[in-house]
């Protein structure tokens, strides 16, 4: 009676998925994604790659540092009862894990002040850098598929507009070799802001990748946000940072 209720456990324990084949695998994949006409060789773990799933959802760690959706309108500025005359602060309060962050502090502009104006402060501006590097390979994507198929890597981010300056974001996104050096492919966003008009919403910015060539095997995604600091620190932020893998060319 026990042995049969052993043999009986492990049947019913046994994931039919177990079983399969490297061939199914290939075909689950297939099933899966559309991949008609993308190179898919034996000699790929099928397996992994199911298990993976690299294709249709965000590549990037943490999208959101800052807390914040894009379906919900940016917060308004807190403002202090008391201004902060302490040391100026140039890195903003979030969680930015998976990000490697860095600061670049401006030098005071004083360009528009009419010659011999007193003057008492002046923002002090700053750029605040986030990157992520993304290894295509270690996502589930296999050479054959990048090299000749060449799927669409599709880049999408959403940015405050904080009214700091007419240049508040920069986005730099490079498809790199395996040597996380050579540049394969690249855009870049500098947009100009337009201050006559108040408006306080979140900006999309998003590029296709397609048609890059062969060797692509890192995305790195770049983005800088400006930020000011006078009687208080006031910054731009971002949500909704995104690298996607679309199975078609």
């Amino acid at each position: 009676m026990y042995l049969y209720f052993l043999i009986v456990t492990i049947a019913h324990c046994t994931s039919p998925s177990s079983s399969m084949s490297s061939g199914e695998w290939k075909q689950r994949c297939e099933d899966e994604w559309g991949l008609g006409g993308a190179p898919m060789p034996d000699s790929v773990d099928w397996r992994s790659v199911y298990e993976a799933k690299p294709f249709n959802r965000n590549l990037l760690k943490n999208p959101s540092p800052y807390g914040l959706t894009k379906d919900v309108p940016p917060p308004e500025p807190d403002l202090p009862e008391q201004p902060d005359h302490g040391p100026p602060r140039f890195i903003p309060e979030g969680d930015f894990s998976g990000w490697t962050t860095s600061s670049e502090v401006l030098p005071y502009d004083s360009s528009g002040i009419p010659a011999g104006a007193v003057i008492c402060h002046l923002p002090q501006a700053s750029w605040f850098t986030m990157e992520q590097m993304v290894d295509l390979k270690a996502e589930g994507l296999w050479e054959e598929l990048l090299d000749e198929f060449q799927p669409e890597i599709m880049i999408q981010d959403w940015y405050e507009e904080s009214q700091l300056h007419k240049f508040i974001y920069q986005l730099h996104v490079k498809l790199l070799g395996a040597d996380k050096t050579t540049v394969i492919d690249e855009h870049t966003v500098n947009p100009e802001e337009d201050l006559s008009i108040y408006s306080h919403n979140w900006k999309e910015v998003s590029h296709v990748f397609s048609g890059y060539g062969p060797g692509v095997r890192y995305v790195q995604f770049l983005h800088r946000l400006k930020n000011h600091f006078l009687n208080g620190f006031w910054n731009t932020v971002v949500t909704g940072s995104s690298v996607t893998i679309i199975p078609k060319k």
